[in-house]
């Protein structure tokens, strides 16, 4: 729900987007809070979840994760459990940045993580490949990225 974000509430949600780093102090002096109203603000914030975590965010070619594939996955059979399976599995390889289940052709659509292409192809024989279910895999290598936004678009919201 998020009719009850007022408009200090989005300009404060839009401040962390930008940089969560940033004490109660200074985001309260950019939103014009005191830091202890700010403060509940953004504890009021986390409670009601609309701050899920505070990250940094970490540049992949520094830490030799250069290469994005892009991977269309398509399951044997579309019951809850496999569903249920694929997903479990998935959440526990690490570079697996997203997972979208998808309506229509294909079932999910991956963002992977990976040193380059020889990675990605001891990802896909080793690991992915033999997830149970797992029908048939379209990867896609990403040449360069155009946009890459972590932060959402806060617009305000009227209480109804």
């Amino acid at each position: 729900m998020h009719h009850n974000l007022d408009r200090i509430d989005c300009r404060l949600l839009q401040e962390l987007q930008q940089d969560c780093s940033r004490s109660a102090a200074e985001l309260g002096e950019l939103v014009e809070l005191s830091q202890a109203s700010c403060w509940r603000r953004i504890q009021r914030l986390e409670e009601q979840g609309f701050i899920r975590k505070r990250i940094a965010l970490v540049d992949p070619e520094k830490i030799g994760l250069s290469t994005i594939v892009l991977a269309h996955v398509k399951l044997s059979a579309h019951g809850r459990a496999n569903l249920d399976i694929f997903s479990k599995k998935l959440r526990a390889l690490p570079n697996v940045l997203e997972c979208f289940v998808l309506l229509g052709d294909p079932d999910f659509f991956l963002k992977v993580a990976v040193k380059d292409i020889y990675d990605y192809e001891r990802f896909f024989f080793d690991t992915l490949s033999k997830i149970e279910g797992v029908a048939e895999v379209k990867s896609m290598v990403a040449l360069s990225q155009i946009k890459n936004e972590t932060a959402f678009p806060v617009t305000m919201v009227q209480a109804g």
